[in-house]
């Protein structure tokens, strides 16, 4: 097996801004000791075969350089072979817009992960599989519906190129427009499917989605489970005024909010809905989620 870092640089991430700082930074990571072989994408879905055609050439540890979506590509080119073939470690180099996975580590981003490859500092990491019905995909931070990938479809569409801000003034043009929506799902243990009409259901690795929003605050990427959060239908207002607390976790608290951590959910959407997974947006008939206890090493 190859024990060089195979690192993926995606330049337009954070608006080109990781373009600028990717030389400089991986430049940092060579002076702490670690080798490299750098590559970079030119598209989107890139990183994906990459990483594939690495992973099946032994390399085994993986840098991303960019935001979530750039990590996302590349579990996606690790698994399903990681499963059965040997674990991979991925250290994230966060120079991308919302790099929501990592917050739940530190906030000190790049100075961070040098540090963490300085000590050879990993640690396990689940994943979770999604399968729909053109077939399945693979993330380590968080995937949503209902409201919240609708105000990521939005802010895609219409608000990207404002940064980080994005996602707050999609969910703000998403209001206009509020729909609760049922998504029928089954949790383990349920005696029947879960029908009624919420406002988002989130199904989480980590605690953070759209950057700083702390949308599943229980969540433990080490813990073998999914941790899953669904809100009742809430007024516009009512929300408005709740929004806030999304950024502190207290939404938890409230009383139209639930939650539970377990290791698998079916879902029989019967069609394909919005949803956001990792940052990415996507159009999905999803049938299941469920969990691949440490099947990641994640440097950090």
């Amino acid at each position: 097996m190859n024990s060089r870092f195979f690192a993926i640089v995606n330049p337009a991430a954070g608006g080109g801004r990781c373009g600028k700082l990717a030389p400089a930074s991986l430049e940092r990571v060579r002076q702490a000791g670690v080798e490299l072989e750098v590559t970079q994408t030119s598209r989107a879905g890139e990183a994906t075969d990459l990483a594939r055609a690495a992973y099946a050439k032994g390399y085994r540890n993986f840098l991303a350089v960019g935001g979530d979506g750039t990590s996302y590509e590349i579990v996606n080119g690790l698994f399903p072979e990681a499963e059965t073939q040997g674990r991979p470690a991925l250290g994230f180099l966060p120079l991308g817009t919302g790099n929501s996975f990592l917050r739940d580590f530190t906030s000190r981003g790049v100075e961070h992960t040098i540090e963490a490859l300085r000590r050879k500092s990993r640690r396990s990491c689940d994943v979770i599989r999604l399968r729909h019905e053109a077939g399945e995909i693979y993330f380590i931070n968080m995937l949503n519906l209902g409201f919240a990938a609708d105000a990521g479809e939005v802010a895609n569409r219409r608000f990207k190129r404002w940064g980080a801000a994005s996602y707050i003034l999609g969910v703000l043009a998403t209001l206009a427009r509020l729909e609760h929506l049922e998504f029928p799902h089954r949790v383990p243990g349920a005696d029947d499917w879960d029908r009624r009409p919420c406002l988002f259901l989130a199904f989480a690795n980590t605690k953070f989605t759209g950057g700083k929003m702390m949308m599943a605050p229980h969540a433990d990427p080490a813990d073998g489970k999914i941790e899953y959060v669904r809100w009742s239908p809430v007024g516009r207002l009512r929300l408005l005024w709740n929004f806030p607390r999304l950024f502190s976790g207290t939404h938890i608290t409230h009383t139209l909010a639930s939650r539970a951590a377990v290791e698998r959910v079916d879902l029989d959407l019967g069609g394909p809905v919005n949803v956001i997974v990792d940052g990415e947006v996507l159009r999905l008939d999803c049938h299941s989620v469920e969990v691949l206890p440490a099947a990641l090493d994640v440097i950090v």
